[in-house]
């Protein structure tokens, strides 16, 4: 006969509990600057309240990113997915920058979740000076647009706190610079690639879903994404790197598995 405390622990270990997830997808690749601009942030999910059944196997895909002119994968918990960044001039979880073309970047991914997947990437310029190409959008801002000398700088990323410091995730990268001798720009705050003015341009930063930048002689790759779990109390749950912080049992994802809850 087992005792009440013994059936309490049973009862709870058998029920369904709830987690709190990031889901942060791939980022684009950067083009060469004169065709194009920064690569578009992977797409950004964040929500608290998903519940997941014990013994349950729940998948886990952490997206790559894109090579150069090539959107990036999608990374997926369960039933949520993020969209790959966009390539240049290519929408996705955020939109790639745009060369000079009078027209704007390519549209971010943004459907009726909280908050938005990401942003558009920025605008190309034309002027006496230079043309440049715009920056790829990120998950909390659009991609800079190019002005007459200088590239536009890659989308900010957002922050997220769920390991229990604040890491900022999915910046969009720099478009490029070069063409009749005009500056590259920046990568975005949370793992965008810089743009370049005279070789390729720099890589997203690996597990922050970053955009890569554009440059003269060809893009940088996007950087991988990253899939993160939390819940409140000791350990339930397997898979990924599990630590702890503030209460809460995390499982990190840098590569795909399976979470059993």
């Amino acid at each position: 006969m087992i005792s009440v405390l013994e059936a309490v622990r049973r009862r709870i270990a058998s029920s369904p509990y709830d987690v709190e997830y990031l889901v942060v997808a791939g980022g684009g690749g950067g083009d060469t600057s004169t065709n194009g601009g920064g690569g578009g942030a992977g797409g950004f999910r964040t929500a608290t309240g998903y519940t997941v059944t014990p013994s349950t196997g729940y998948n886990i895909t952490v997206g790559a990113g894109g090579a150069a002119i090539t959107n990036g994968s999608d990374s997926v918990f369960g039933t949520i997915t993020s969209t790959g960044g966009g390539a240049s001039k290519a929408a996705g979880g955020s939109g790639g920058g745009q060369v000079y073309n009078g027209g704007a970047g390519a549209t971010g991914n943004t459907p009726s979740t909280s908050p938005s997947q990401g942003n558009n990437g920025g605008a190309g310029s034309g002027g006496s000076g230079a043309v440049t190409d715009g920056g790829g959008g990120g998950a909390g801002a659009a991609g800079g647009n190019g002005v007459t000398g200088t590239a536009g700088s890659g989308g900010a990323g957002t922050s997220s706190s769920i390991t229990g410091s604040a890491v900022t995730y999915a910046g969009g990268g720099g478009g490029g610079g070069g063409y009749l001798s005009s500056v590259a720009g920046s990568g975005g705050a949370g793992g965008g690639g810089n743009g370049s003015a005279s070789t390729v341009g720099n890589a997203g930063a690996a597990n922050t879903g970053g955009g890569g930048g554009a440059g003269i002689s060809g893009g940088g790759a996007g950087g991988s994404g990253i899939v993160i779990l939390r819940y409140l109390g000791s350990q339930r749950g397997t898979g990924g790197t599990v630590t702890s912080s503030g209460g809460y049992t995390i499982h990190t994802f840098t590569s795909s598995g399976t979470y059993t809850a």
